[in-house]
């Protein structure tokens, strides 16, 4: 039975193509993970290490009709799933901002942040179909609705298809979902179902961390893999942090995450804070320097003579000054949710430029 009236009722594999116009022959073979790879797969740059190395984030584009799917999934279903997401997770479900992220952690003394390594790949389909199961679809559909979310990943122990023999749907023996490969899926980055669906799963893992926070005395909150601490007890020291983050260790290591220890920050007193890139050091979220600065070249050299829009945009690297102009006036609106005055004097700013059509 569904947990909530807002979710849309999906009886079958047949049903869920037919709402989605979508081949039911290939959602068949999807599921059955016959189709050879749904999704078109490739590497973006991230920012390089400290010691230099190259580092890159795997993107998954899934099939266009696949895609269809998954947004039908996400909009119709997963979207509507806000009760099945802990209080501390501040990101992807509607009305998640970055302003409400960082606002429970101002004013601290102590911040501690951790990263969670391979966010969306370390949510595999045991989970995605743990979390559709949650919300109260009926088992073999839950496990198609998994499959559909999910891309085979390499063969590891926590992937084994051993896995699946604890779970419900083995009673349905279904010959074209049996698998073949000795892997189980994990969620792509790059679905629209992904976000959500990480939410989903990870709600015990914040029920966890949420219950150890509160032992520490600490205020915790979640933005996608971002896991954010603070307090503002002075009685806190470093020393109970370094214990905290280890008993965080454990929690994320018991649900089969890793944290990214080299992201692991602990910030003392009088130390700046940043929290998703904005400061907390005072009562409210405000802008840090940087991101002023930033601005500040940006319309120096749109004004500038003898430079303007095109070329600033070619100096930067954009293709089109319209991409450019895009990226600004987005930064202008970020600015203008956490200090309302300043991003709209940047909008003011940009509306002055004679962009060339």
């Amino acid at each position: 039975m569904r947990t909530n009236a807002r979710l849309q009722p999906v009886f079958t594999l047949r049903h869920l193509a037919y709402l989605t116009d979508c081949d039911y022959g290939l959602l068949r073979a999807i599921v059955g993970r016959s189709l050879q790879n749904p999704y078109r797969v490739f590497r973006i740059h991230k920012r390089p290490r400290s010691d230099g190395l190259n580092r890159y984030r795997t993107i998954c584009v899934p099939d266009p009709q696949l895609l269809a799917v998954q947004r039908w999934l996400a909009s119709n279903i997963l979207n509507h799933a806000a009760s099945s997401i802990h209080a501390a997770s501040t990101a992807f479900a509607p009305g998640c901002t970055l302003l409400r992220a960082a606002e429970p952690h101002c004013g601290a003394k102590w911040l501690i942040k951790v990263d969670v390594q391979n966010f969306f790949e370390s949510v595999s389909e045991i989970a995605a179909y743990r979390a559709f199961r949650r919300l109260g679809y009926q088992a073999l559909l839950a496990f198609e609705f998994a499959r559909l979310c999910t891309r085979l990943g390499n063969r590891t122990l926590r992937r084994s298809h051993q896995q699946w023999r604890r779970d419900p749907w083995r009673r349905y023996e279904i010959a074209a979902y049996n698998h073949s490969q000795g892997r189980i899926g994990h969620l792509p980055q790059g679905a629209p179902t992904s976000p959500m669906l990480a939410n989903i799963a990870m709600h015990t893992t914040d029920v966890d961390l949420d219950a150890l926070a509160l032992s520490f005395r600490l205020t915790y909150t979640r933005y996608a893999d971002d896991l954010v601490f603070s307090t503002t007890d002075p009685a806190f020291t470093r020393k109970l942090a370094s214990s905290f983050v280890g008993s965080v260790y454990g929690i994320l290591g018991k649900y089969g995450f890793s944290p990214n220890v080299a992201k692991t920050q602990i910030v003392p007193p009088r130390a700046r804070k940043v929290v998703l890139g904005l400061l907390v050091d005072e009562p409210s979220p405000r802008l840090p320097r940087e991101f002023r600065e930033k601005m500040r070249m940006h319309l120096y050299y749109l004004k500038k003579d003898g430079v303007g829009p095109a070329r600033h945009a070619v100096k930067r690297g954009f293709t089109a000054v319209a991409s450019l102009r895009n990226v600004l006036y987005g930064l202008a609106a970020f600015a203008t949710q956490i200090e309302p005055q300043y991003g709209a004097g940047i909008r003011a700013e940009l509306d002055s430029i004679n962009w060339p059509t």
